[in-house]
């Protein structure tokens, strides 16, 4: 596999940057969206502290797992409408947001038990975990380790349908590192965000003003070193070959046009809809749907289309 290094490493960034709007220090919990939240916060038995968003009330209970980079903000499209049926709870996983930051082995065995923590502290009964890419491969790890716990999954651009050889795990150790990460430039930046989207939209401009408030902070520091241990999380503790044992009703949606999934670097050629079909295939209960004009960030830019697919998978 020959890759020129330096293209190859800001095409990666984008590739991992997936919704890289870390909320991280206290100081941006008003800007932007925040600002129409009530974040509530639990202390787990194993210490860590959570923050999330808590909406609506209903028998279920849609726990919303973000992705790389990302918070409980990338949730407010769809909390904002399913709450009208379900109680949605969308927290900042360990490391991100306005929850505790740590030495974390942040894998997504760790993740996924986390989550467990918190559906057990919170006394919830009947549980749907919703995953947005690694979001994704963290509710796929939930029911790996515990089937019986979750009612359903939604899976939004999942990580974990694309598999990586040991050779290309390798290269993503040698060039996906916290000094590349701090090095980022703003217009790089920028870009990385755009990729996420079929169209950027006017209303994702925050996620652009909280990554440039948190690259100014002294969080940013932290952050590029977490960030890469959970891209190594996602690529060592794979799921493909494991999804025959997914036991529960699962919904599959990506975006036609994602740009990040599959790797253009690594996989170039192969199709967003050949990745989906190949991992819907695997998995025993399941229903795929690809939403037109719509990127990798799916849940925000095809929003009401995707409320709608949750909402009717869910009857």
């Amino acid at each position: 596999m020959k890759t020129d290094k330096s293209s190859g490493r800001w095409l990666l960034m984008a590739f991992f940057m997936v919704c890289s709007f870390s909320n991280f220090g206290k100081d941006l919990q008003n800007q932007s969206f925040m600002q129409n939240d009530s974040l509530h916060f639990i202390q787990l038995p194993s210490g860590i502290r959570l923050a999330y968003n808590d909406e609506g009330a209903g028998e279920t209970a849609l726990i919303f797992l973000h992705g790389l980079g990302s918070n409980h903000k990338a949730w407010r499209k769809n909390t904002a409408a399913l709450s009208q049926h379900f109680r949605c709870l969308a927290p900042d996983l360990p490391g991100y947001g306005a929850s505790q930051k740590g030495s974390y082995a942040y894998d997504m065995t760790f993740f996924a038990h986390t989550i467990r923590e918190f559906a057990d502290a919170l006394h919830l009964k009947k549980v749907v975990l919703v995953g947005h890419s690694m979001g994704s491969q963290i509710a796929l790890h939930c029911a790996l380790q515990d089937s019986g716990r979750w009612e359903k999954l939604v899976l939004l651009a999942p990580a974990g349908f694309e598999t990586f050889t040991e050779q290309e795990r390798a290269w993503f150790r040698m060039v996906y590192t916290p000094e590349l990460l701090k090095a980022t430039p703003p217009e790089q930046i920028r870009k990385n965000f755009a990729i996420n989207f079929f169209h950027f939209p006017e209303d994702a401009e925050f996620m652009i003003d909280d990554r440039m408030a948190l690259r100014a902070s002294e969080d940013y520091d932290p952050y590029c070193r977490m960030i890469p241990q959970c891209v190594m999380g996602m690529l060592q503790e794979p799921v493909y070959e494991r999804l025959k044992e997914i036991k529960v009703p699962v919904l599959v949606v990506y975006g036609e046009n994602d740009y990040l999934i599959p790797n253009q670097l690594l996989h170039k050629g192969l199709t967003t809809r050949q990745v989906a079909d190949s991992g819907q295939a695997q998995l025993p209960d399941s229903k795929l749907k690809m939403m037109p004009q719509a990127g990798h960030f799916v849940q925000w830019e095809a929003a009401e289309a995707v409320n709608q697919e949750i909402q009717d998978f869910l009857k």
